[in-house]
């Protein structure tokens, strides 16, 4: 399961809003190869189901996630900031055991 902090919601909220999404949008988290570290996150929204997709929901956000991506993101939480030091989502992944400095990437 992947947990959203209250700022993580107001931002996806906002950006479903300015895209002009309705309900039928979801939050698509993904991993892929790549990256620094070896395995690079991934957001999107999506409105389409794909095969094995695993659905969880947390503060009204609906999410997607492959049963691969789930594996190593369980029990991640997504959060945003909006700080002087950088500014996007920010992934607090238990399963990673080194992140990149970007924070975009890590490995188990």
């Amino acid at each position: 399961m992947i947990t959203i902090t209250e700022k993580a919601k107001n931002k996806i909220d906002h950006l479903m809003q300015d895209g002009h999404m309705d309900n039928s949008y979801f939050l698509r988290v993904s991993v892929k190869g790549g990256g620094c570290s070896g395995l690079s996150y991934n957001l999107d929204f999506d409105n389409e189901e794909q095969k094995g997709d695993q659905f969880f929901e947390d503060k009204g956000i609906k999410i997607a996630l492959d049963m691969k991506s789930f594996l190593y993101l369980a029990g991640t939480e997504l959060d945003f900031s909006d700080g002087l030091n950088g500014k996007g989502f920010n992934f607090n992944n238990p399963n990673a055991s080194r992140s990149c400095g970007c924070g975009e990437s890590f490995s188990v």
